[in-house]
């Protein structure tokens, strides 16, 4: 009787935990979705990327300070290729369907265009080594260069403190050692459109005279060749926008008579203006923001 009692009472006591067991459960379920930096405590950082993915936090400058650790982790812990996985799916699935509906005897004039930096190639360790241009003392652990440029002038400061992300001078410093890593999954959708005989455009706000042969060399050591045409920006299109000189020179694609099926950039810009595409890709990146 007394065994029969005590099995009794275990089974009551389980039957009353339970539901605190599954609110734990529940609870370490949902620590998973927050990456390094993103602790329940700090539960803006996620909301801040969608806003961004989805145009809706315009003309940032930096990440937020208390998402730099947020956006690490989505961009280097798998979270990030799997979102570009699904994207660059979506874009070979519409290529599919406007290759077939091509029929037998294309014309040649269906293309693409596609974005260059954080697109085919990635900067990702430029700006995780600017700290996504985030202000701050740094750590001893970023402390690995003596002196750091101000983006201000050519002035040398202090290495206790990480300028902004953008830096023209490092940029251009970065991109010209031809060492921007290429996207694999990009590669294949460029890969795959060039088998399908569509002409595909790379489309770069990148400076021709001073970056134009090492862009063309990183690309290709990275396996994006095979492309009709490289387009990078010249002097009558300095200062001004992405947009606006994106949108000038797609134009002239559709006047030559290109007709741009697909269009894939990181950047809103890349996306919007005059002659867009009949459909845009969008990449995710919550690394910086160009107007």
């Amino acid at each position: 009787m007394a065994s029969r009692a005590l099995a009794a009472w275990r089974q009551l006591v389980l039957l009353a935990l339970l539901p605190h067991l599954l609110l734990l459960l529940d609870a370490a379920a949902a620590r998973q979705c927050f990456w390094p930096g993103q602790a329940p405590e700090d539960p803006g950082c996620l909301s801040w990327r969608v806003m961004v993915e989805a145009n809706n936090a315009r003309g940032w400058r930096t990440v937020p300070a208390q998402c730099v650790g947020y956006v690490k982790g989505y961009m280097t812990r798998g979270q990030y290729l799997r979102d570009l996985a699904g994207v660059m799916e979506q874009a070979a699935d519409y290529a599919d369907q406007v290759a077939a509906g091509a029929g037998a005897d294309p014309d040649g004039l269906d293309a693409w265009v596609f974005d260059i930096d954080d697109t085919c190639l990635s900067n990702l360790p430029y700006y995780e080594t600017k700290q996504f241009g985030y202000a701050r003392p740094l750590p001893p652990l970023f402390l690995h260069h003596s002196r750091y440029r101000s983006d201000d002038d050519d002035s040398e400061t202090s290495p206790s403190i990480q300028s902004r992300a953008y830096d023209p001078s490092a940029f251009k410093a970065w991109a010209s050692k031809e060492a921007c890593p290429g996207i694999p999954p990009v590669l294949g959708l460029f890969t795959a459109l060039l088998d399908k005989g569509f002409k595909v455009f790379l489309l770069s706000g990148r400076d021709e005279e001073t970056l134009g042969p090492c862009t063309a060399g990183n690309l290709e050591a990275e396996g994006f060749s095979g492309y009709e045409r490289l387009i990078m920006r010249t002097p009558e299109y300095r200062g001004q926008s992405s947009s606006v000189f994106k949108s000038a020179m797609r134009k002239q694609l559709v006047d030559e008579g290109y007709r741009i099926r697909g269009n894939v950039g990181d950047q809103w810009s890349d996306l919007q203006g005059g002659c867009a595409g009949d459909r845009v890709f969008k990449i995710p990146n919550p690394m910086y923001f160009v107007p």
